[in-house]
């Protein structure tokens, strides 16, 4: 029998005997070249890892250092992969915030799981652009498996259509598009062929308290952010059903919308989504839902009634990159009914090649960009359904534990009710909040922001990373509560 031959061997032509030495070819040099570049970053990576849970968290150079480092005229003549990138890594390493590693508590940056980078290395190594299935059939199809994962996770219609975005603001502009395509149409008109000038208005209400993302979105749409009707929230930022029912009552009869949330950005409380969802319906209004990070709750079987509800939404928006760990930049776009979402979103041309598969610029914005799908699944099928709930509920349980650890303290206060991973600490005035929060971040033990809220400065701590560990959240703890008492005794010296 012939030995098989593989469809590379078929045709091709005989060796030489004795070739002797080969001149190497422009494209053998490129390749010596990337793989030198892929070495060297793998190098740096690995190192950054190895030293990251011990490294300063702040920066340890001001900007006019990092400017000194980094800032050069452009040279005519370029440089070698590997030595631009040692040189980078060089420079930037001062500046580098330690977001990744496991005591960085400021806006709800969660780091990277292993799966999810190592994912995102692949990502960057293949190059492949998820704009249509003939581009990148295996980007297609993990992002269309990926997006079934995350909506089985979530709770959410198993039908809905899925985008893969930057991060919640493009999922709010993606969601809030297929709103008002629809809700225009409802009111007879064709947003998408004739514009909003002339459009029927849209009426908007959203919570007290909702995020900045939100207006942001409304204003890239074209319908303002000065047009939100904003509604009541309780002391923890939550809407108010019964405020909501009162302002839906004294509508004109407009098409509208009403966005609500899972997760304040500086509590952690979410909105009563089941009586939001029953009025809304009640008045014929589309529901988005802000579930930045909140939204992830619904993954654990212990705290998805605080994002009960949800389901009965129109729109949700996320991020990866927060509490599913996966690296920058990764949001998620939901919409129940697929059709509208697809037709707020898709573009044809004749040159493009009509495929079975996904073809991922039917979901989001944008025509061409980086296959964002490939971390997801990673991070998704390293975790398995238990291990995302698992690592929700860590993250709340460190929460609670950082809470307790500073409430224990005298003169200081945990302003919310710790639901989730957030945190809000104040320390007997604006003045000593803001200094203690300075001292923190100076001192590079962990890294937290500052807030305010209702009028109060407060510290802010977001406890979202895989890695952070009961240590890590005691040895932060007393690093505060010992900045707290530097910041006492020079006080007392000075006065």
């Amino acid at each position: 029998m012939e030995p098989k031959t593989s469809r590379l061997d078929q045709g091709a032509p005989e060796p030489e005997e004795n070739p002797g030495p080969q001149e190497p070819t422009t494209s053998s040099i490129a390749a010596i070249a990337a793989v030198a570049a892929a070495r060297a970053a793998c190098e740096l990576a690995v190192s950054y890892l190895e030293g990251l849970p011990g490294r300063p968290v702040g920066e340890r150079a001001t900007l006019a250092e990092l400017r000194a480092r980094l800032g050069a005229p452009l040279a005519d003549q370029g440089a070698e992969p590997e030595a631009v990138l040692r040189e980078l890594a060089a420079g930037a390493e001062a500046g580098l915030i330690g977001s990744a590693g496991p005591r960085y508590f400021g806006f709800v940056i969660g780091g990277s799981l292993p799966a999810a980078l190592g994912a995102d290395w692949l990502t960057s190594t293949w190059d492949q652009n998820p704009g249509t299935y003939s581009v990148s059939p295996a980007a297609a199809v993990v992002e269309e498996t990926a997006a079934a994962w995350v909506l089985e996770l979530l709770g959410l219609p198993a039908t809905a259509g899925v985008g893969f975005v930057t991060g919640c603001q493009m999922a709010h502009v993606t969601a809030l598009a297929a709103a008002r395509h629809a809700l225009l149409a409802r009111a007879g008109w064709d947003v998408g062929e004739n514009g909003l000038a002339g459009a029927p208005p849209l009426r908007i209400l959203a919570g007290a308290e909702a995020h900045v993302t939100l207006f942001r979105a409304l204003r890239l749409l074209g319908l303002g952010s000065r047009a939100v009707e904003s509604v009541e929230a309780d002391g923890q930022g939550r809407l108010s059903p019964p405020a909501l029912a009162r302002r839906l009552a004294a509508g004109s009869g407009a098409p509208t919308l009403v966005c609500a949330q899972v997760g304040n950005v500086n509590t952690g409380a979410c909105d009563p989504l089941v009586e939001i969802a029953e009025l809304t319906r009640r008045h014929g209004a589309w529901l988005h839902v802000d579930g930045a990070f909140g939204l992830w709750a619904a993954a654990s079987p212990r705290l998805r009634h605080l994002a009960a509800g949800a389901e009965l939404a129109d729109s949700w928006a996320t991020d990866a990159h927060k509490w599913l760990n996966v690296p920058y930049d990764s949001g998620i776009v939901a919409v129940a009914d697929a059709g509208v979402h697809r037709a707020a979103m898709t573009a044809t041309a004749t040159y493009l090649q009509q495929n079975e598969g996904r073809d991922a610029l039917d979901w989001v914005p944008e025509f061409s960009r980086r296959a964002r799908g490939f971390a997801v699944y990673a991070a998704l099928r390293s975790l398995g359904r238990r291990g995302v709930a698992d690592l929700v509920e860590r993250c709340c349980r460190l929460a609670r534990r950082m809470a307790e650890a500073l409430a224990a303290e005298p003169g200081v206060e945990v302003l919310n009710d710790v639901v989730l991973n957030q945190v809000l600490v104040r320390f007997q005035g604006d003045e000593l909040t803001r200094a203690v929060i300075r001292r923190v971040q100076r001192q590079g033990v962990c890294w937290l922001g500052g807030t305010t809220w209702h009028g109060m400065a407060a510290m802010r701590v977001s406890v979202s990373n895989w890695s952070t560990t009961d240590a890590d959240v005691d040895l932060s703890a007393r690093a505060i509560l010992a900045a707290l008492r530097e910041e006492r005794d020079a006080a007392a010296a000075g006065s």
